[in-house]
């Protein structure tokens, strides 16, 4: 700690601060462009998730929880865990493609999964990541994008990365009845520019162009943020000055909700996993030693048993063989027997 700031005064600033007031040029409602549509998977299945539902879990300080699939069994497990958020993150070019980061997925990849993944998760949220150059150039390429990805996977809302030089794009989605989440910090589509994953914020005056940043992606009419690898102290701060919610990854526990990859946290990927991610099992070597002994058991001829087999109908065996043998075998040879 710095000797010019005394403990007292340290203190203080992690204190609920009065949020900042800026004046918006217009209103901006928070509405989804896909209608509420109640889940139908059982009697016993719980409400669809709505932006109304998040915002009143913000308002009563109840954390958020998001998880990401990319695929209808990832999906079902997002379903199942009941998170409020179900988000197809560009991350499924790592995860679940094999690229070695996020530039490589295309528009077609995230559709294609979008709409396997929530084919699983009926009840959740649901966000579609844009993919790097999708979205960029020109408000009117952001639009053309978000509206094929809506129609063709049923997608409730788009996130994006980026700050304040995003805010045209960002306006003009939410104007055209787009949700938009804004995602700030370290953004995964320019860790070239970033010079890898590196955490952001980590001197003052980086952690004031993270909450300028923040200001902008609000007022351009986001209905949440994600913000990722920052100190905790600067996305607490970040989270008093705003009134949308943030979702935090390696952002501390001050956030309004968090967001994890799933394959991060129940153990699938192979190459590294963050520190910020905790992982709630390991069922990589799980999966791997059963298909092991699948193999060592065909191997070995002990795969299939007629446990696993079915039957002719009774009294048909026999005549089979027999009819078997007059048209293939020609009469010559003895019935081989099951």
């Amino acid at each position: 700690m710095s000797s010019f700031i005394k403990p007292k005064v340290f203190n203080n600033l992690l204190k609920v601060q009065p949020k900042l007031t800026i004046p918006r040029k217009q209103v901006v409602r928070q509405y989804s462009s896909r209608p509420v549509v109640e889940a139908s998977n059982g009697p016993t299945q719980r409400k669809k998730v709505t932006i109304h539902t998040l915002n009143n879990l913000h308002k009563k300080q109840i954390p958020i929880s998001m998880l990401t699939a990319y695929d209808y069994p990832s999906g079902l497990w997002v379903e199942k865990s009941e998170a409020d958020i179900c988000l197809i993150g560009d991350s499924l070019g790592m995860v679940a493609l094999g690229y070695p980061d996020t530039s490589s997925v295309t528009l077609e990849d995230m559709i294609h999964h979008s709409k396997a993944a929530f084919r699983g998760s009926k009840t959740a949220f649901r966000v579609v990541d844009l993919p790097m150059g999708t979205y960029e150039l020109r408000p009117q390429l952001a639009l053309e994008t978000c509206f094929k990805i809506i129609k063709d996977t049923g997608a409730e809302a788009v996130k994006l990365e980026g700050g304040h030089e995003q805010t045209g794009v960002i306006n003009t989605l939410t104007q055209s009845g787009v949700a938009v989440v804004g995602h700030i910090g370290l953004t995964p589509q320019r860790l070239s520019q970033l010079g890898g994953f590196r955490i952001q914020g980590k001197t003052a005056d980086n952690a004031m162009r993270l909450v300028e940043d923040a200001l902008a992606v609000q007022e351009s009419g986001a209905i949440m943020m994600i913000l990722e690898c920052m100190p905790t102290l600067v996305a607490k701060m970040i989270t008093q000055h705003l009134s949308i919610p943030t979702i935090g990854i390696g952002a501390g526990a001050y956030c309004s909700g968090q967001v994890l990859v799933t394959p991060d946290a129940i153990g699938m990927y192979d190459r590294f996993v963050p520190k910020f991610c905790k992982q709630y099992a390991q069922i990589t070597p799980t999966v791997v030693e059963s298909l092991k002994a699948y193999n060592d058991e065909v191997k070995k001829g002990q795969f299939p048993t007629d446990a696993n087999s079915y039957p002719m109908a009774e009294g048909e065996e026999e005549l089979f063989l027999h009819k078997f043998n007059q048209r293939y075998l020609n009469g010559g040879l003895e019935f081989a027997e099951l």
